[in-house]
């Protein structure tokens, strides 16, 4: 599906939380954005549907019927709960599903596989998404996972929905976990290095304001220089690095702390971890199953 069927394609948001949000507000800034055709839904938060209606155009969808229609003419619906609540529901939206319906889910942890499982449907057409919070401000880094029931034409419409936070990665379901150790946690590493950054600028007599600024805008060109100059980012490095300079000590520094093996190892530990959140998650299911 083109960019013509982004537009046209009605989607409902099922949780309307800060990431639903934030493709929200990447669909409905796009010059074929049809903010018509999206319809927000969350459990009894009407304050926030019409906070949201009043920002972006979108409609809201407050009680038990309109939910239903929501639902019922999507042909993309986006899960957009929070992990503690995907459960539950997931097996509310379930009975709601029709075959031909591409469900979206932005919940962290939560495979395919486990997804069919709450639902109880093998042949549901569904997109895994790791999106990142750089998404909100149009910068956002996405990987994508289809089931085997997604067409090709749904494929595209959810790489154009994605697309408009920013970026997409199309990955095999079993590597979103490292995809997360990289991009889905990745912001946070940065702001770590930037609150050192301004604690170093600060502790060597900058003012706050000073220290900040310049460390802003010196992460925003290194990453601007990556992306514009298509070299890699240790070429980049060694351009700056004169021999036994200023930047050449401080590289030294950072590696007598084992800078560049502590972040490695940060984004493997990261990717466990949502392993083991998505074991868990996939265990919380079959308990519920069961019962």
């Amino acid at each position: 599906m083109t960019k013509s069927g982004l537009s046209s394609a009605s989607i409902t948001f099922v949780g309307a939380g800060s990431m639903a949000e934030a493709i929200v507000r990447g669909l409905t800034s796009q010059q074929d954005g049809n903010p018509s055709r999206i319809t927000m839904i969350n459990r009894s938060n009407q304050e926030r549907l019409m906070e949201l209606h009043e920002r972006y155009g979108v409609s809201c969808a407050a009680d038990d019927a309109a939910k239903a229609a929501a639902i019922a003419q999507a042909d993309v619906i986006v899960a957009a709960f929070k992990p503690k609540d995907a459960i539950e529901g997931l097996k509310a939206l379930a009975p709601q599903l029709t075959s031909g319906q591409l469900l979206v889910s932005v919940i962290a942890g939560l495979s395919i596989s486990t997804i069919e499982a709450v639902i109880g449907v093998s042949g549901q057409p569904i997109v895994r998404t790791m999106p990142n919070t750089s998404s909100s401000i149009g910068l956002g880094a996405t990987g994508l996972s289809f089931s085997a029931a997604v067409s090709a034409e749904q494929r595209q419409l959810a790489i154009d929905i994605f697309a408009s936070t920013g970026i997409v990665s199309v990955v095999e379901e079993s590597k979103l976990d490292i995809v997360t150790g990289v991009s889905g946690s990745g912001p946070a590493y940065i702001y770590y290095m930037m609150e050192a950054m301004i604690e170093g600028g600060i502790r060597g007599g900058l003012s706050p304001e000073a220290a900040r600024e310049l460390t802003v805008q010196t992460v925003l060109g290194a990453a601007k220089m990556v992306e514009l100059t298509g070299e890699e980012p240790a070429e980049l490095r060694r351009k700056v690095t004169s021999p036994n300079g200023t930047t050449q000590a401080a590289i030294e520094t950072l590696d007598r702390h084992d800078f560049a093996v502590g972040v490695t190892q940060a984004v493997l530990r990261c990717a466990e971890r949502a392993a083991e959140l998505g074991d868990a998650i996939t265990s919380q299911a079959a308990t519920v199953q069961s019962k």
